[in-house]
């Protein structure tokens, strides 16, 4: 049954991305279905795991968006040696911030599933986001490549 339900989600979410809310809702869908699937999590471990997970990715998030919010008006080719050296330590700090936060919830998450549980949360991640890149890649693809079409059409009816 698990399985299915993995795979319709897979399915729903490649069926129609798109950057859409609902479209985002499906791919946390998916992921969550993959990660569950993947760590064979049982009904007690999943209740305990996913508000620590869900906890771990926010905080994630927000360090990511801090960093981000301060590279966006940052240009290395007109900003002085002092601001270059300020943004590359601003760089470590997030690493280390996320190197503390990684450690934390790793700790807190092994009270909840085992240490092959855990490795597999980290292989199943990397599989979700390489998936997830793959289909991105296909649709960008598939629209150039439609796009060349609807000009060849338009050309051929000039």
């Amino acid at each position: 049954m698990k399985r299915i339900l993995f795979i319709a989600a897979i399915a729903a979410v490649f069926g129609g991305f798109s950057q859409s809310p609902e479209a985002l809702e499906k791919i946390e869908a998916a992921k969550i279905a993959l990660i569950t699937e993947r760590l064979e999590l049982t009904p007690a471990q999943a209740e305990k795991f996913w508000p620590i997970y869900r906890e771990f990715g926010k905080q994630r998030q927000d360090i990511r968006r801090d960093f981000d919010q301060a590279r966006r008006n940052f240009d290395p080719n007109k900003a002085s040696e002092e601001e270059n050296k300020k943004m590359l330590e601003m760089a470590n700090q997030v690493k280390e911030r996320q190197l503390k936060l990684e450690r934390e919830y790793s700790n807190r998450i092994l009270k909840v599933i085992t240490t092959r549980q855990l490795n597999n949360l980290r292989k199943a991640e990397n599989d979700f986001k390489e998936m997830l890149l793959r289909r991105i890649r296909a649709e960008q693809m598939k629209r150039q490549k439609q796009r060349r079409n609807d000009g060849r059409l338009n050309d051929r009816r000039n």
